[in-house]
């Protein structure tokens, strides 16, 4: 019988009681299945729930088959080795000690002797070589996360279950994540935002405030299909608008009339030309055929309301976020940023930055390109002054904005509103707000504490206090900003980006982000 994983009317709330899923029905089987959403629908919590380490409320969770997670923080101990990676410290001990000729007979009769072969397969698998007591340490972030899918393939588990497998890694780590998935015969579950990888699913899997919706194909093809349902949804809030214009307009026609006719009443009353009896009876017919029109008319108004309300609601969900940048008006020919013959980093023996020059001008796009390790961080933390250069001039000649991938000018312990009230002291409370709600922030949003937002509203969130800052930052420096943003989040950023007129330095290894940012220059830098 096939592996497959079903969930069954699953319910899950936060710990402050907010539902996340109700009623929640998903099934998996041997395919590769994209789970997308915003950031705070529950792609991660989904997971874990997949997995076993959180149980729901109610409902069920069926696992038929093995399960493997991909592991993003792989280092659980300094010393830890591949062989610690993989789960096989104890055989690759075993193995080392019976070449040594210190191992016990019964350690021998269990010895794994084909184990470091098929270590070094699945680490070649991944583009990696590497021997099983190689130290964790020794090997760069991008470099581990290989390993981690490494462990999977040794595993070879019915069910892959990836959360965000391509951030933080580089082209060469993204192609070997793509190349696993595309020659994985069994079941994966991938939560991520990185459209190339989307593009290999057989299913992408939406999560949304309205639950879960399955759609076939790629994410090409569920693109297509939300493009069509946004279409519809902006067709029922029309209808649904109209519904209610016609309703309001229908009560006031009805109150005018009944005006009319009650005047004429008492008209008539005041005259005494008909007998009492009959204008009593005419009355009460009046009465109770006018409140019989209030009700119906009273039904059909909150029937239109309520239509009105959903259609809202599906339009929330599906309608685009903006990110609205205000123009900076930067002259073409202004210089931004110049660097010269610039030699640092954070080992004065081993600079990672050599004799590097460059000049940017204008509003110019510029992305710093290189593999993990070849020094990219580190160049920005020497253009914005973080580290002093050992040698060369550093000129850094208009106002800047610099956002890491975690987003550190923003105070954990304070809300939002006054974040950027700390960054902006010459600001007021009412130009918070506004620069605020320009990024999706709106009323109570902005008293959130910055700890308690998901990766990408943190980084929305920056954008917002660092594009709201006065003077308006004239340069806007990206560190792998699409990394923890969902999908409406990588979105809105671009379109934000492609009406931002002031100069941009981005680091990315998004091949989609990148090319529609469209870049004037890339720097490549080498290891």
């Amino acid at each position: 019988m096939p592996a497959s994983i079903t969930l069954s009317s699953l319910y899950w709330s936060t710990p402050d009681g907010t539902p996340l899923f109700t009623e929640l029905n998903l099934s998996f089987g041997p395919e590769r299945t994209g789970i997308v959403g915003r950031n705070g629908s529950g792609k991660s919590t989904l997971i874990r729930l997949l997995r076993g380490d959180l149980h729901p409320a109610s409902g069920q969770v069926k696992v038929s088959g093995s399960i493997a997670m991909m592991r993003q923080d792989v280092i659980a101990h300094p010393d830890d080795t591949i062989a610690d990676l993989f789960g096989v410290r104890a055989a690759v001990d075993v193995l080392g000690r019976a070449e040594a000729g210190l191992a016990q007979v019964d350690e021998l009769a269990d010895a794994d002797w084909t184990l470091p072969a098929r270590i070094e397969a699945a680490l070649l698998r991944c583009g990696l070589s590497g021997a099983p007591n190689t130290p964790l340490a020794t090997l760069s972030g991008g470099q581990r996360s290989r390993a981690a899918l490494a462990a999977l393939v040794l595993a070879e588990p019915d069910f892959l279950l990836l959360d965000e497998p391509t951030n933080n890694l580089d082209r060469e780590g993204r192609r070997a994540v793509i190349d696993l998935l595309r020659g994985w015969s069994g079941g994966a579950i991938v939560v991520s935002h990185d459209r190339e990888l989307l593009e290999e699913m057989d299913a992408i899997v939406e999560l949304t405030s309205l639950g879960a919706v399955r759609y076939g194909g790629n994410y090409s093809a569920f693109r297509q299909r939300k493009d069509v349902e946004l279409e519809a949804a902006a067709h029922d809030l029309a209808h649904a608008e109209k519904a209610v214009s016609d309703s309001a307009r229908r009560a006031q026609q009805a109150s005018e009339r009944k005006a009319r006719k009650d005047s004429a009443g008492h008209r008539a009353r005041a005259k005494g030309d008909q007998p009492k009896i009959l204008m009593d009876f005419a009355k009460g017919r009046a009465e109770a055929s006018g409140g019989a029109g209030v009700r119906l008319r009273e039904a059909r108004r909150e029937a239109a309301d309520e239509a009105l309300s959903a259609a809202r609601e599906k339009i929330e969900v599906l309608q685009p976020l903006r990110m609205d940048i205000p123009p900076t008006d930067l002259a073409p020919g202004r210089t931004v940023l110049r660097l010269d013959w610039v030699t640092g980093g954070y080992d004065p023996a081993h600079p990672v930055i050599r004799d590097l020059s460059l000049t940017v001008t204008g509003p110019e796009r510029v992305v710093i390109a290189g593999s993990n390790g070849s020094g990219k961080s580190t160049l920005l933390k020497i253009i914005t002054g973080q580290i002093v250069p050992q040698s060369g001039r550093v000129e850094l000649k208009v106002p800047f904005a610099l956002l890491d991938q975690h987003v550190g000018l923003l105070d954990p312990a304070r809300s939002l509103r006054d974040n950027f009230l700390h960054l902006n002291p010459v600001a007021d409370i009412h130009a918070a707000h506004a620069a605020l709600a320009r990024f999706g922030f709106r009323a109570a949003d902005a008293l959130r504490y910055a700890g308690e937002l998901s990766g990408g509203e943190r980084l929305r969130a920056g954008l917002a206090c660092a594009l709201g800052s006065m003077p308006l930052p004239l340069l806007l420096i990206l560190d792998e900003p699409t990394n923890h943003l969902d999908l409406d989040g990588i979105a809105a950023l671009e379109a934000a980006l492609a009406a931002y007129d002031g100069a941009v330095i981005v680091i990315s290894h998004d091949t989609a982000f990148l090319e529609t940012l469209a870049p004037d220059r890339i720097v490549h830098l080498a290891e």
